[in-house]
């Protein structure tokens, strides 16, 4: 009874977290690759396993999905937080977008297993993950007076989103990414908009030299 108890509360092996992110970076390129190739065999060729290897860490293929997914929305928030060390705002952004664009390449190859709509727990939690990252990236760039004022993070992840599900030829992260850069430049505040924006405003209607008339006819 001991030695069961001491086993199962060990630690998993440092080979076992290997072959697991092995599986997991394996399932994301078979997954984002789509087609008819996208099967937990090919994952598991792809990563090096044995099936039963892919089988003993991932019972089902949803468990794989929704690994798989979960790995990828705390690697976009992970990003999120090195990239506020970016010396350009701006770049920090378009940086995180585009990696974004990798997550909806491999959500696309899943998005029929994972069910989204049996999944509500999973889809709230990468929306706020995600909400946040950006939403921190993107009051930086505002702060700094690069970004417009006026755009929300929902408003970024409901545009990427929008661009990246209106293209599904081959080849479409290149369109979107480049649709991305269009995006983004379009957002940042030029240098005399900014002047412009800073400088005092004068009245235009006002009549300096009105009381200089009513003197004048006081004297007279």
């Amino acid at each position: 009874m001991t030695s069961e108890t001491t086993d199962t509360g060990r630690k998993p092996r440092a080979d076992a977290l290997r072959n697991r992110e092995r599986v997991l970076e394996a399932a994301k390129a078979v997954f984002s690759a789509g087609g008819t190739e996208a099967s937990l065999e090919a994952v598991a060729r792809r990563a090096g396993v044995g099936i039963g290897t892919l089988y003993r860490h991932f019972p089902t293929r949803e468990a794989l999905y929704e690994a798989v997914y979960r790995r990828e929305v705390e690697q976009l928030g992970e990003l999120a937080d090195h990239l506020m060390s970016e010396p350009s705002p701006v770049e920090a952004l378009r940086r995180w977008l585009r990696s974004n664009v990798e997550f909806v390449a491999t959500k696309k190859g899943m998005s029929a297993a994972l069910a989204l709509a049996a999944h509500g727990d999973l889809m709230a939690f990468s929306f706020d993950r995600l909400t946040k990252a950006v939403g921190a990236l993107l009051a930086r760039a505002v702060a700094a007076g690069e970004i417009r004022a006026d755009v929300t993070p929902e408003d970024l992840l409901r545009a990427l989103v929008g661009m990246c599900y209106l293209h599904d030829q081959p080849g479409w992260q290149a369109s979107v990414n480049r649709l991305l850069d269009v995006f983004v430049d379009g957002l940042c505040v030029r240098k005399d908009e900014a002047k412009t924006l800073a400088a005092p405003r004068h009245r235009s209607n006002a009549r300096p030299s009105a009381p200089r008339a009513s003197a004048r006819k006081k004297r007279s």
